[in-house]
């Protein structure tokens, strides 16, 4: 491929991917922060009183956001948000392959003397499994503890960032394990709360009794999010900055560092 030509596939691609995740952090991070606002609010009411609203000002104008526990409206005028998460991912994964499993920065030789097509299955294979990892443990007791999920996420993340740095190049390292908690927060949303919302929506459209357990499936999922999304940030910046991250002598220990930086970080904002 003519490298100018590469250059700007790079380029377009590149800013697809940051738009979309624009648009989809921002979003996550607005309604987790709404649902936390209703949860407080639900505490103070009472039984027998208004629905609770919460009053925001912007771009000239005041909003009154409720909380409702019915269907008010026909399906089709629900709005609900789920191609950002895609657009996001594709766009990274067109990425991986362009600078990564077509270019020459997957393999360091001085890290390990692996051939491109294995380092390319590596990579794919982690993508995969930390998903698959991700969603057993969710599933399992541990998710039911935040505190034994949380020691459980820390040491997985631990592990898999020193095994990424002792087989590809640090660069590369960093980027799959950025990629890795990219994919899954996309598999969260197209997997688990996409079709919660559907099974939501239609009961709620067939008058049925809406089952909790949907939603708060749906949002122990999207609080995960919102705690991967600030490391992703920091692992796809770290590109820029070689001699301060994966080019240190202590990439693993950076790594590390800048991910539980990012889980402080969502929890602040979360809290805000």
């Amino acid at each position: 491929m003519d490298f100018s030509i590469r250059e700007w596939l790079n380029l377009g691609v590149r800013w697809f991917h940051v738009f979309a995740g624009i648009m989809w952090v921002g979003q996550t991070y607005y309604f987790t922060w709404l649902d936390r606002q209703f949860a407080r609010l639900e505490k103070q009411s009472t039984a027998d009183g208004p629905a609770p609203a919460i009053w925001m000002v912007h771009s000239g104008g005041f909003y009154a956001v409720e909380k409702q526990k019915s269907l008010g409206v026909s399906e089709s005028q629900v709005r609900w948000f789920r191609w950002e998460a895609l657009m996001t991912w594709l766009g990274g994964f067109v990425l991986l392959f362009l600078v990564y499993y077509m270019g020459s920065g997957l393999i360091d030789p001085d890290v390990a003397n692996i051939s491109q097509t294995a380092g390319i299955a590596i990579g794919l294979g982690v993508l995969a499994g930390g998903w698959l990892v991700y969603d057993v443990a969710v599933r399992s007791a541990l998710g039911r503890s935040p505190l034994a999920f949380s020691l459980f996420a820390l040491i997985m993340t631990a592990a898999v960032a020193w095994g990424l740095l002792h087989v590809f190049s640090g660069r590369a390292a960093y980027i799959h394990l950025g990629a890795i908690f990219g994919t899954i927060m996309t598999a969260n949303v197209w997997f688990c709360i996409l079709p919660a919302q559907r099974k939501m929506i239609a009961s709620a459209a067939a008058r049925e009794k809406l089952d909790l357990s949907l939603g708060e499936q749906a949002k122990l999922r999207s609080k995960h999010n919102t705690f991967m999304a600030v490391p992703v940030v920091f692992l796809m910046l770290s590109n820029h900055y070689p001699v301060a991250t994966y080019g240190n002598r202590y990439a693993w220990p950076v790594v590390m560092f800048l991910v539980v930086v990012g889980w402080i970080a969502a929890k602040i904002i979360r809290e805000a």
